[in-house]
């Protein structure tokens, strides 16, 4: 039986009027135990409306108000901070545009029930990926081979966003001293529990581009990544990295 009492999905949002209402009726199809924080950057297109329409059939859906949109980095940090205020064990991060199926939730809070970290990985069994063009694949995956060879990690999609963490992950990490903000932000937590041998697992996923909506992907935010990772490398030589 698995932990969806004490497990909670964030689920930043800007701009995601088409998908917000089928994203939650898909995750609290999960189980009726499952809580959900949905971090909204000041939506002007009313995605945050929708949520709280949602809210008063349901109590697991809470929603976090932010004013304009912060980053992706900002959004989760909110989240974690909220989600160990309030006593969860299993905290995900998820994308809300259907590029990560819902029903691969229960698949990585198995993994995380024997390991600190379970990442959805993209790049296992060969690349499983739907929809991207030939250069932003290439690009994507290409910035994962450089991410291992400088950092040494043995993960296969250090970039990805479908993520399970435990508390004990999150509690050790200093939450404010977090450097990056956009999907960097992604290789800097996975390297932090990497390095304090924390136990990860990567569970294989299918990664659909979005059904609905508008990318918010751009090659600018893969490049911010890679020169991430020398600052981050650096930190860790110099014992400076948490």
């Amino acid at each position: 039986m698995l932990p969806y009492n004490k497990s909670i999905i964030l689920l930043p949002t800007y701009n995601e009027i088409d998908n917000i209402e089928d994203m939650l009726i898909a995750l609290t199809a999960l189980s009726p135990d499952l809580s959900i924080l949905v971090l909204d950057d000041g939506s002007p297109d009313g995605t945050a409306d929708v949520v709280k329409k949602m809210q008063a059939g349901n109590d697991h859906i809470n929603l976090l108000q932010r004013s304009g949109k912060q980053g992706l980095g900002k959004a989760y940090l909110a989240g974690f901070k909220w989600a160990l205020e309030n006593s969860f064990d299993s905290i995900f991060e998820i994308d809300c545009d259907f590029s990560h199926d819902p029903k691969d939730v229960p698949r990585l809070l198995e993994a995380a029930q024997t390991h600190d970290l379970a990442i959805g990985s993209r790049y296992i069994g060969g690349i499983r990926i739907i929809n991207w063009p030939i250069h932003r694949l290439l690009l994507s995956y290409g910035a994962s081979i450089y991410i291992k060879l400088v950092t040494s990690m043995k993960i296969n999609d250090p970039t990805g966003g479908f993520k399970c963490f435990t508390r004990k992950a999150l509690e050790s990490l200093q939450l404010d001293k977090i450097l990056c903000n956009g999907y960097s932000f992604q290789v800097e937590l996975n390297y932090k529990i990497w390095s304090q041998d924390f136990k990860i697992k990567e569970v294989p996923i299918t990664f659909t581009e979005r059904r609905d909506g508008e990318s918010k992907m751009s090659g600018g935010i893969v490049w911010e990544a890679i020169f991430a990772v020398f600052k981050l490398r650096l930190k860790r030589i110099l014992g400076t990295l948490n």
